[in-house]
Formats: C-alpha cells, structure tokens, sequence
C-alpha cells in the first residue's frame, strides 16, 4: 500500500522532542494509551446509544434530540481526548504506523464513520423534528447501523494494531 510522505518523515516526527519523549519513556506511552482507550470506549460508547435509539433498540422512551443533547457533549469532549492521544502515540512511532496495515485501515474506517455522520447531519437530521418522538426514517436507521458497523471496525483495527505492530519494527 503506497503511504503517503517519505520514511525520513515520519522519522522526523520520531525524533521530535515529544516523539522522542514517549517513545524513551518507561511510563509515558503506556499512560497515553491507558487514557486513548478510555476515550474511544467514550466515543464509541456514547455513539451506541445514539445508534441504538435510532434504530430503536434502547431508549425508546426519550425524544431522539434528547439522547443526543445527552450524549453529544460526551462524544466530542472524549473524540478531542483520543485525537490528541492518538496523535502523541503516533509520533512515537511514526514509521511504523505508517505502514501499518491495521492502523490504516483504522484510519479508513475511521474516515468513513464521519463521513456516514456528515451525511446523516447533512440530510435526515434536518427535519429531526418531524421523527423526533415517532417512526424513526429509514436514511436515519441506515446511518445508525454503519455508523455502529464503522466504529466497531475502527475498535477492531485499534486492537489489531496491539497484536501486530512489533512486525513492522
């Protein structure tokens, strides 16, 4: 798979004192990951319950724009924590995720669950409030399930990424 940039790159971003730091440190990759897989189970968790209420399957009893009051804020502040975790473990091994073949598709399927949620936003939640508290539209139930589907990938690939990275040192 061609990757996008040069080794000496993603070299680069190795050898940068905060790439450096995390990669020389006896504890700090180890905290950064700790805290990334708490936020993506926030990410993720928050984004099951939207997904389940729109498919019906959990929270029939609320308004839909009331789950996603609820849990909106949650899967922002938590996405923000994971991209930024996220971001500090690569550059600790810049070259490696790089030709990752779990960490690119982590990223691919990552692309398309915000691709599936600004299509959703774009169309079908613009007129929320005519489904709000009835019959949830079928574009809405689409958008749940590969959204659900998406970010199960995405966990799946995050945890192959553990199993597999020392083959690429």
């Amino acid at each position: 798979m061609q990757i996008i940039g040069t080794t000496a790159f993603w070299q680069s971003l190795e050898a940068s004192p905060v790439g450096a730091y995390i990669a020389g440190s006896t504890w700090a990759f180890p905290t950064i990951e700790s805290i990334h897989v708490i936020a993506m189970i926030t990410v993720v968790g928050s984004i099951m319950v939207m997904d389940l209420r729109l498919l019906r399957v959990a929270s029939r009893q609320w308004a839909v724009t009331a789950v996603s009051r609820d849990t909106l804020p949650f899967t922002w502040a938590a996405f923000v924590i994971a991209a930024i975790t996220g971001g500090l473990l690569f550059v600790s091994k810049a070259h490696i995720y790089a030709i990752e073949p779990w960490f690119q598709l982590k990223m691919v399927a990552l692309a398309c669950a915000g691709v599936n949620m600004a299509i959703f936003h774009l169309t079908t939640w613009r007129t929320v409030d005519q489904w709000d508290t009835g019959a949830v539209p079928r574009a809405a139930k689409v958008s749940a399930f590969l959204s659900l589907f998406f970010w199960l990938l995405v966990v799946f690939f995050g945890r192959a990424i553990g199993f597999t990275l020392g083959l690429y040192e």
